[in-house]
């Protein structure tokens, strides 16, 4: 399909004058690229629509007329410029992903652009003949987003959150089409890294260290965290030998008055030691190897406290705001100064990583300072700067979805996909899957996701485990002392606490896109792993967050990056396994509440091997398999429950050499063998009555 634009319309808003309608007075071509010209008394404009194959590339230059030293009429704060824009073809569905909190966006359900929530930053439209996308753009010194105004109308407001500017030119947005979503989304944020100069998330480096699983102090102490707590949580962790390998001391450490930062060392009340002989402590106890330190993107919430030693300290490194806050200067190099200070002092105290929370506050702080988008960039600027040479690149980006901030990053790798997991929320969990699932279709192509911690010890554990286990990124809790049940994270995570992960950030499947999960059907996920032979399989887990028992259906073409044409589906809480064509669908059904879970790996082989199934992720266990006349080989990366799919007799089964065929044992063409005693690597033989 093929998107045009048929009309704009330009709304200019003063500071006195109030709001001013621009008609276009002209529109010509230039080099390929289309331009509607706006003349009025106030001043002069230009969009430029420039189109690459799939892909509308919006542009805005604005020039108010000024008086050299008379009272002049600028631009107004928060909604500025606003482009009402009639595209040929209206979407039969939409999506709107907004900001429904400053630095957290959710899913919008709708038919019609003008009806799209305010402060909506990424559009996902259905159309008869494929799917499109809308990218609002965050440029040097505007950003801009999306908001319904009139039906049918698609409305993008600009702002630099700073007042009397008289003047711009910035990309306002990328819209592109295909034939599904995927591709579409893919499509423009390959052209937005381009336009803002930043490494795609294939360039990222994904630190080694969150290969792990992890434990944050947040929902087990909130602020009230002290260093007895961390000593006697890690004991717990290896007294049940739970592979935790990484600890995270989330806020309440930090030395604070009044949400004030006055010092950067730890409260001396809650860790009168510092942090540098508990963590050396931990480490030599028990298998904790990495630690790490929650804080604010200014400091602490409210910046750093003025008249404090530390504010004295680093003066050249901070910056005085019109409203009396005191933070890291929105400048790269004196911002690095602070950040820089910080992290050397946390490192020789232990620390390892950092969580930073509260980016996209970067506007409530900045405001009327500096434009938005200029001081978040130059503020990641200076925060992966110093995490980067004193943490190892080792860094959680949270708090931080506006789009300033998602396209403002240099390079870090991991960002927080979502809310806060919030333990006693009556309806947590749905409002949880809901935000991770839907954020992950434009999130995902530049972050690998953080879905956040949970409770293993939780009603809805299972649900949460699950969810971590198929979301491609970090996974921890954040138990009370005593409360971990290390079952709960078994399926997640081999002996030495490595995660099996996935490829990319779990995806809605193409028939989830565009329709409420809260009010009908199922919310179904995606995501593909190795399986081995340098191939890849696929899952789908399917949640059910309406009212009663739901049916829908599941098919291998609902992952949209499986390749293959015919496929082995085994149900994993039904233990049931069947052969499946790519197109073929298999109906479902899911009670209130509930989830259903699916392994999908290509069918080719006599024998197919599923890897381990005490985990989730099964088939991520496997590291080589060999197939010859006579025998089938696989390797395990350690012992478990394991299990492969033959439709021929098997003669005999070998493990690490060991002839262990008594111990098989099998339902229909699904055999399985306990291997949970070996140590180290598993290797597989099996060996089939039609070779003899």
């Amino acid at each position: 399909m093929k998107q045009d634009i048929i009309k704009i319309l330009l709304k200019i808003r003063c500071q006195k004058s109030g709001e001013h309608v621009w008609e276009c007075s002209g529109k010509s071509e230039r080099d390929g690229e289309q331009i509607y010209l706006f003349e009025e008394d106030k001043g002069r404009a230009e969009i430029t629509i420039r189109k690459h194959g799939e892909i509308l590339a919006g542009f805005l230059s604005l020039k108010l007329g000024n008086q050299p030293f008379r009272e002049n009429d600028n631009l107004e704060l928060i909604e500025p410029v606003t482009l009402e824009i009639e595209l040929a073809q209206k979407p039969r569905a939409v999506t709107a992903m907004y900001l429904h909190r400053d630095w957290w966006t959710r899913p919008e359900f709708t038919d019609d652009l003008g009806k799209i929530p305010d402060r909506t930053q990424s559009v996902f439209m259905e159309y008869d003949d494929g799917a499109g996308y809308l990218l609002p753009l965050s440029g040097n010194q505007f950003k801009a987003y999306a908001k319904g105004e009139k039906k049918g109308i698609l409305s993008l407001t600009m702002t630099s959150y700073m007042a009397g500017m008289n003047q711009l030119c910035e990309p306002v947005f990328l819209m592109t089409t295909g034939k599904e979503l995927y591709s579409a989304v893919n499509s423009a944020f390959n052209e937005a890294v381009k336009l803002k100069g930043i490494p795609g998330k294939e360039k990222k480096n994904y630190p080694d260290m969150f290969q792990y699983l992890g434990w944050c102090s947040w929902d087990a102490f909130y602020t009230d965290i002290t260093e007895e707590k961390v000593q006697e949580k890690a004991k717990e962790l290896k007294e049940k030998n739970v592979p935790v390998r990484w600890m995270l001391m989330d806020d309440g450490w930090l030395s604070v008055h009044d949400q004030r930062l006055y010092s950067m060392a730890p409260e001396t009340e809650k860790f009168p030691r510092g942090f540098l002989e508990m963590t050396a402590e931990i480490k030599r106890n028990t298998d904790i190897k990495w630690f790490g330190v929650w804080h604010a993107f200014g400091g602490y919430w409210g910046g750093i406290e003025p008249g404090s030693p530390l504010a004295e300290e680093e003066k050249d490194n901070l910056f005085s705001t019109t409203n009396g806050k005191l933070l890291p200067y929105p400048e790269a190099e004196r911002g690095y100064g602070f950040f820089r200070d910080w992290y050397e002092q946390l490192r020789r105290d232990g620390i390892d990583f950092v969580k930073v929370d509260g980016q996209s506050a970067v506007k409530n702080y900045y405001e009327n300072n500096r434009p938005v988008p200029l001081a978040a960039a130059q503020t990641h600027m200076a925060l992966e700067g110093a995490a980067a040479a004193y943490m190892g690149g080792r860094l959680i980006n949270c708090m931080g979805m506006a789009m300033e901030n998602i396209l403002g990053r240099q390079g870090s790798a991991i960002s927080r996909n979502s809310d806060d997991f919030v333990p006693d929320h009556e309806d947590g969990f749905k409002e949880h899957l809901l935000q991770n699932a839907y954020n992950a279709l434009y999130h995902d192509e530049l972050y690998y996701l953080d879905w956040d911690m949970f409770w293993t010890s939780h009603k809805d554990a299972g649900k949460h485990g699950l969810l971590r286990a198929i979301s491609g990124g970090p996974v921890y809790f954040s138990d009370r002392i005593g409360e971990t049940d290390g079952e709960a994270v078994r399926p997640l995570v081999y002996r030495d606490g490595r995660i099996l992960k996935m490829d990319r950030g779990a995806k809605p499947s193409p028939d989830c896109i565009f329709t409420d999960p809260q009010k009908e059907g199922l919310c179904k996920l995606t995501n593909v792993g190795g399986c081995g032979e340098n191939r890849k399989a696929g899952v789908i887990a399917a949640f059910n967050i309406s009212p009663g028992c739901q049916k829908s259906t599941i098919s291998p073409a609902d992952i949209y990056d499986l390749k293959g044409d015919q496929f082995l589906v085994y149900d994993y809480f039904r233990q049931e396994t069947m052969v499946m064509d790519r197109e073929e669908k298999l109906e479902i059904t899911v009670e209130s509440e509930g989830a259903a879970f699916f392994l999908i790996l290509p069918y080719q082989e006599d024998i197919i091997f599923f890897g381990l199934l005490d985990k989730y992720i099964s088939f991520h266990s496997i590291m080589e398999v060999k197939h010859d006349t006579h025998m089938t080989m696989a390797v395990l990366r350690q012992g478990g429950k394991a299990a492969f799919y033959s439709e021929k007799n098997i003669c005999r089964v070998l493990v690490n050499g060991k002839d262990q065929t008594n111990q098989l044992d099998h339902q229909g063409y699904m055999y399985q063998i306990d291997c949970m005693q070996e140590e180290g690597t598993v290797i597989l033989m099996i060996e089939t009555k039609d070779a003899l």
